[in-house]
């Protein structure tokens, strides 16, 4: 397919697409191409409105009056907005600091949790803050850390195995790994099973209760547009709060945190999960970013996903594959995230070159261009675009 057709054609998926208006929510500059949003989502104007308000009223003339009447209760309340969107049961999820402290607490919880287990298996390709949470969590409890490829960790997994822990889809090749194969085979060795939802969240539909998960965190400001450093989520199952106990005892995870008793008791539920006083202006905008998802299918948001990224790859063999690039993201969408990575020797350059041109995606070494696909905001059209700049190269 030629490109204008390929753009006549990208019209024409536009004018149907009921996810179309939704760009209308985030105010991305004029004449700006974004496909990184897998690793920073734009700004959105109810985060703008939401972080004005809190600012010029919440703060400025309600002051120290506004924990009682607002800011206490955000991590619980925005914990249970970003629930359904990992599949999740309401007062499983809290708001609170960011992703690698929270896979600290997970990791820290389930080894609690399987004491008389030496092995913690983790996937090698993992996001290295991942990896090296994990390592610390072994070195400081004496364990073993079995560190071996995606595909490897099944066979992995054993009577010894305390707990394992992967990200759903991997940052650099988007591919979705088996969650609910390495689930059960975690769970039948009496293993625990921790998550990284950090490139799901708000793009790729997970079924935290339903796939019976022990653990999960995730970000922010990526897919689910929170803002620069907004704070992570964690998630626990259910039929492990009530034993599980996590490292960072902080006040806000306290069963009564304003009496100042000395003695540390935990808080009942997720509650317990909580560090320290919560970041209120970036949870605001979190908090406002996320009333975008209350009026949309995750079927059509993920339906739309994959329709982005499949003609991305489509006109990728017809216009990029002879010019040097590589395809390294699954070619199957089921199997994909929501974005898509090339090789290309000239990478680096190409990335940046198309960044001072408005058009912006990212790189990962040593030669990986990642482009974000993200259904709330980008078009089919936008794809075209790219292509079209990546071909003259």
């Amino acid at each position: 397919m030629n490109l204008n057709d390929a753009r006549t054609l990208a019209r024409d998926l536009d004018a149907k697409d009921p996810l179309a208006s939704l760009r209308s929510h985030f105010d991305i500059p004029e004449g700006t191409f974004y496909f990184d949003g897998n690793s920073l989502g734009p700004l959105t104007f109810r985060s703008r409105e939401v972080l004005h308000r809190t600012i010029e009223f919440e703060w400025r003339e309600r002051l120290i009056r506004s924990w009682n009447e607002d800011w206490l209760a955000m991590p619980a309340r925005v914990g249970n907005l970003i629930a359904p969107i990992i599949g999740a049961a309401q007062d499983t999820v809290i708001c609170a600091d960011n992703t690698s402290i929270n896979l600290h607490k997970a990791l820290m919880a389930a080894v609690a949790l399987r004491k008389d287990r030496s092995e913690i298996v983790v996937d090698i390709n993992n996001f290295p803050s991942d990896i090296y949470i994990a390592q610390s969590v072994a070195r400081q409890h004496h364990m073993k850390l079995v560190a071996v490829p995606a595909d490897e960790i099944i066979g992995a997994i054993n009577t010894n195995t305390a707990v394992v822990t992967a990200t759903h889809v991997d940052y650099r090749s988007a591919q979705i790994l088996d969650v609910e194969g390495i689930t059960k085979v975690t769970h039948s060795h009496g293993a625990l099973m921790v998550w990284d939802l950090a490139h799901t969240a708000g793009a790729v539909p997970f079924e935290a209760a339903a796939l019976d998960v022990d653990f999960a965190v995730g970000c922010g400001y990526k897919y689910l547009n929170g803002g620069p450093g907004a704070p992570a989520f964690i998630y626990v199952a259910p039929r492990l709060l009530e034993e599980s106990d996590q490292p960072l005892q902080g006040w806000w995870a306290h069963a009564v945190p304003f009496e100042f008793e000395v003695g540390f008791r935990p808080a009942e539920g997720i509650s317990r999960f909580l560090t320290g006083t919560a970041n209120v202006l970036s949870m605001k905008s979190l908090e406002a970013a996320l009333e975008v998802f209350d009026s949309i299918s995750l079927g059509k948001l993920r339906e739309k996903s994959m329709g982005l990224s499949t003609l991305f790859i489509d006109l990728f063999d017809a216009h990029l594959a002879a010019k040097g690039f590589t395809l390294e993201s699954p070619r199957n969408p089921v199997s994909r995230g929501s974005h898509v990575a090339l090789g290309f020797s000239d990478g680096k350059a190409l990335v940046e070159a198309m960044s001072a041109e408005g058009i912006i995606a990212d790189f990962r070494p040593p030669n990986l261009m990642r482009f974000g696909f993200a259904p709330l905001y980008n078009s089919h059209e936008d794809v075209v675009t790219l292509v079209e700049r990546l071909s003259a190269y």
